[in-house]
């Protein structure tokens, strides 16, 4: 039987709370009304007894405090909310305790922006990590020693996992179940909750927001002429030399400031203004394609599967409910 620790971090999601444990206690429900025996004890861990979230709407009431668990298998962070290195500060009593248990034994996974306390014990230091879209520059440039992957709902690496923004953790805990309890277990808890299993990519839900919170002015007046001109046809050397920088200088800079290379600025900025006409207007794919600047459908396509999963049709089906065949 596996030792399941959920942590109550002071301002945390309780939602994010309350899910794991509902799904791990459901999988034992499951079992024993197979006749099997439990495969998960759970336990809510706290720094005190009780810890009240969202400004004292909800109390949640520690099973156990950490310095009561000297051996866990299984660690939950979930994910938090509010000023967030405020935040950690606050739960800093949490981080030299998930480092013991990890190099005890324990795999450590976080939820949504949980990945922000995980991140914040040095564990995933050259390691790569999924959070909420919302949160990506900061997370960036709070954690640089780590690889965040945008679009990937799940990730692992060497006994830690991280989940997508929001309810994609849920995809995280069906893996977990999957693992520890079976693929049966896994199926059943998908089916009773109502869950889309193997879910991989959180992509069609990205809301494209450039890294502007750098020093580097020029390349913040580049990504502000791109942003304003979506509709043009603008390559790296117009850009380069329009704020007078070697081209491959200008790349350099650019890349180091946002994270993203002038191409794959130029081509998120365009998309995210595709992916907001098909969702409001009644243009067909072409149309759209045109004002913002493409000419060439399947190189527009293709651009937008790769920065979305899905197809500008498949995306316009989705998201827009007055979308009418053309």
């Amino acid at each position: 039987m596996k030792h399941v620790s959920i942590l109550i971090p002071h301002d945390s999601v309780m939602a994010s709370i309350v899910d794991p444990r509902i799904i791990f206690t459901g999988v034992n429900d499951f079992l024993a009304s197979m006749g099997k025996p439990p495969a998960f004890k759970v336990q809510l861990v706290g720094l005190t007894k009780e810890v009240q979230l969202h400004n004292g709407t909800f109390t949640v009431h520690a099973d156990v405090l950490i310095s009561d668990v000297k051996k866990t298998d299984l660690i939950l962070v979930p994910a938090i909310g509010g000023e967030l290195k405020t935040v950690i500060k606050k739960n800093e009593a949490f981080l030299p305790w998930i480092v013991d248990q990890y190099h005890n034994g324990a795999e450590v996974a976080s939820l949504c922006i949980g990945a922000f306390l995980l991140a914040s014990t040095g564990l995933l230091n050259g390691k790569e990590c999924s959070s909420h879209w919302l949160t990506a520059n900061e997370f960036r440039e709070m954690f640089p020693e780590v690889t965040l992957v945008d679009g990937r709902i799940v990730t692992e690496q060497q006994g830690l996992y991280s989940s997508g923004g929001a309810s994609s953790y849920w995809n995280l805990l069906l893996h977990l179940v999957e693992k520890h309890a079976g693929r049966e277990m896994a199926i059943m808890a998908a089916k009773v909750y109502a869950l889309e299993i193997d879910r991989k990519t959180q992509s069609p839900f990205i809301m494209f927001n450039g890294q502007k919170k750098h020093e580097d002015e020029p390349i913040k007046q580049a990504q502000e002429f791109i942003e304003k001109n979506v509709t043009e046809r603008i390559s790296v050397e117009e850009l380069a030399v329009k704020y007078a920088i070697g081209k491959r200088h200008f790349i350099r800079r650019f890349k180091k400031a946002t994270n993203n290379t002038p191409i794959e600025y130029i081509q998120r900025v365009k998309i995210e203004a595709a992916k907001k006409q098909l969702e409001n207007s009644r243009k067909n794919v072409n149309e759209v394609m045109y004002d913002v600047g493409y000419s060439d459908i399947k190189a527009f396509r293709t651009v937008f599967k790769k920065i979305t999963g899905l197809s500008p049709m498949e995306y316009r089906n989705k998201y827009n409910g007055e979308a009418v065949e053309v």
